[in-house]
């Protein structure tokens, strides 16, 4: 066992067929699992021109190559499709229980391909698969499905199982898919595709033993590196009182130096992703006031309330996905917000918290932890919803949508009251304001029109993040030109400080101190670095790792020893970063084969400063996006103009005649 089965499921919704199908090995050594198979697959079965919406497209729900080998911080899913929000390649990265679940079943993937007639769910165990009626749970929230299908379908143990709520059921581009009542694979758009081929869940019930085929040097890896994170703690006088003052040094600082990630796992293991609340205000991150504002605009009356202590303060117990030892998650106890409509959320990520906190001016905590709970349970992903929010909030005040639109509701900048009955009109996507915003802020701008577009903020039709590619270039390259537009996580310059890969890829320069200024020229190096982070990523993807892992740097989260361990390849990193490199193209291809035009990709003129801002860290900067995007793409090998691959890129990482490789029955 090499750490894969060599086999995937693949699920015809129209027939009513499972059939399971052999990979080849050389695929696995071209691209991994997770993302690369699903690329590898998607690439070769979804034809030119399919709408996202229609039978033609296919879901993947692909586990990573190290899933279940072992290793630690290795136990990350991807959902895969083509994006009914951009109408190129989509991918969705989620954590939870369901990725060892998937080679569980002894399969690394599940493809969906056609249409349900009613709705239904996949029942998947060690032997079988089975299309079943799922009548009974279609218009349950996630929570209450999720745990409804684990009560019908237990028997020796607690199957895993994915599934999406009503807005996926309603076909909300915005919609994602839930696993282990709150972990979300939220953006792209995939939980609309699901609820499109009317697929309610899928329930994983398999208790096959995943193989490696060095697992005590698998299990020694892991060792050392738990041993590392077990002791990297908080020191105790560490308050979150302190992050606004870490946020202003960290925005003052001139230069950029090589960072040790492992420092990132003392605050994780204690706050989560929260820890970036109050800190990314000061040094210009986080996006105010649908894009337009500053700490200048959310001063310390407002961001206090952000103050991760306030958050914590109602967890009642960490929660980690599988494999992890940091438990970034918790699990929090909200049975006073809202007369107890929810007992216990699972405790907000930053993006939740400042996209419903600094991006609409609200400093009301507890209509953050209720919005993430009806949101999670609605299936909808919360950056995108909030981004629809602010949207809705900017033309409200621009007179653009008046009180006839909205209901009757008031619309106006902090009224939490106002956001929440806005949210739930979206969640339940209520005739109205509710259906209009369901889609999204590109959407939505289309059939307002009055100008509306000014204030609707994406990239490619894909809402941004609460991250401001303003403090840093590296991000606004990848906002505009990466494969999925406006996703934080592909890349960014303080990602790949921390990363060390220059210590192990040959063709890279090694990180010495330089000015931070430096990164805002478009130029070979700066690229160069943007595509080795991105490689790694997507290496990373393609086994299954988490982003925090990979945060922690290549000399702690030793991703390319663990891969030989699995596998018993013996490959160098140079070859790993290799098939990073493969499985980013392979994303742009699909791309290119769907004829998206890539240049409309851009981010909105805010984003970028073209608009700049008047106030606040990032105030009067302009990205040079054309330059970057340029450089960007000629470091990659993808035409400068069209943004596709060139031909001697795809031959020279050897895509064409991996495409050609079939799979066959199992």
């Amino acid at each position: 066992m090499k750490g894969y089965w060599g086999k995937i499921l693949v699920v015809d919704l129209t027939k009513k067929e499972c059939n399971y199908r052999d990979v080849d090995d050389s695929v696995y050594e071209s691209v991994l699992s997770g993302v690369g198979l699903g690329a590898w697959y998607l690439n070769r079965n979804i034809p030119a021109g399919a709408d996202p919406l229609g039978p033609e497209n296919i879901l993947g729900i692909t586990s990573g190559l190290l899933t279940g080998t072992g290793s630690v911080m290795t136990g990350r899913w991807m959902a895969v499709c083509k994006s009914p929000l951009t109408g190129g390649w989509g991918d969705s990265n989620c954590g939870g229980d369901l990725a060892p679940a998937i080679k569980q079943c002894g399969v690394d993937a599940i493809f969906f391909h056609g249409r349900a007639e009613e709705p239904v769910y996949l029942y998947v165990n060690s032997k079988e698969a089975e299309i079943r009626s799922a009548g009974d749970y279609w218009g349950l929230d996630t929570v209450e499905a999720e745990t409804a299908l684990i009560r019908d379908c237990r028997k020796k143990k607690k199957p895993a199982v994915a599934v999406i709520g009503p807005a996926g059921e309603k076909v909300s581009l915005i919609a994602g898919i839930s696993n282990d009542l709150g972990r979300f694979a939220a953006r792209s758009g995939v939980g609309a595709v699901m609820g499109s081929k009317k697929l309610k869940a899928i329930v994983l019930d398999g208790s096959r033993r995943v193989g490696a085929e060095n697992r005590d040097e698998v299990k020694a890896i892991s060792k050392e590196y738990s041993r590392k994170v077990r002791n990297s703690n908080a020191p105790s006088v560490l308050k979150g009182s302190v992050f606004p003052l870490m946020g202003k040094v960290m925005g003052s600082l001139k230069s950029v130096s090589p960072m040790d990630g492992l420092f990132t796992s003392m605050l994780l293991k204690k706050y989560g992703s929260i820890m970036n609340n109050t800190l990314s205000i000061h040094n210009g991150d986080a996006p105010i006031k649908n894009w337009s504002g500053s700490a200048k605009d959310y001063n310390r009356s407002f961001y206090k309330e952000l103050n991760p202590e306030k958050f914590i303060k109602r967890e009642e117990r960490k929660y980690h996905c599988s494999s992890c030892i940091v438990g970034c998650g918790g699990i929090c106890n909200i049975k006073d917000v809202k007369d107890g409509r929810f007992e216990h959320t699972h405790k907000p990520e930053y993006e939740t918290a400042m996209m419903f906190g600094g991006l609409l001016m609200n400093r009301d905590t507890d209509s953050i932890f209720y919005i993430n709970e009806l949101l999670n349970r609605a299936g909808l992903d919360t950056i995108s919803t909030a981004g629809s929010v602010a949207f809705a909030i900017e033309c409200f005040e621009k007179g653009i949508l008046t009180a006839s639109d909205t209901e009757g509701l008031e619309l106006r900048w902090g009224d939490s009251d106002a956001i929440v009955k806005l949210v739930e009109k979206i969640a339940k996507r209520e005739p109205g304001i509710g259906d209009l915003l369901a889609d999204g802020v590109k959407a939505a701008a289309a059939k307002i029109g009055k100008g509306s577009e000014r204030f609707a903020v994406h990239a490619g039709g894909q809402e941004l993040p609460a991250h401001d590619p303003k403090i840093d270039p590296m991000l606004g390259a990848t906002y505009n030109a990466d494969p999925t537009p406006g996703r934080h996580t592909t890349s960014g310059g303080q990602y790949y400080s921390m990363s060390f890969l220059w210590d192990r890829i040959s063709w890279l320069k090694p990180l010495k101190r330089s000015p931070k200024s430096a990164e805002y020229l478009p130029g070979v190096e700066e690229a160069m670095k943007n595509v080795a982070y991105t490689s790694y990523k997507m290496l990373v993807d393609g086994a299954g790792g988490c982003y925090y892992a990979m945060m922690m740097g290549v000399q702690h989260f030793k991703i390319f020893e663990y891969l030989n361990a699995a596998t018993g390849w013996n490959k160098s990193p140079d070859e790993y970063m290799e098939i990073g490199k493969r499985i980013q193209n392979l994303r742009q291809q699909f791309n290119a084969r769907q004829g998206v035009d890539v240049n409309a990709f851009k981010v909105h003129d805010r984003v970028s400063g073209k608009e700049p801002l008047v106030s606040g860290h990032n105030k009067g900067i302009t990205l040079d996006v054309d330059g970057l995007v340029d450089a960007y793409r000629k470091a990659w090998g993808w035409d400068p103009s069209t943004g596709y691959p060139l031909d001697e890129t795809l031959h020279a990482l050897g895509i064409p005649a991996l495409l050609e490789k079939e799979t066959a029955h199992g």
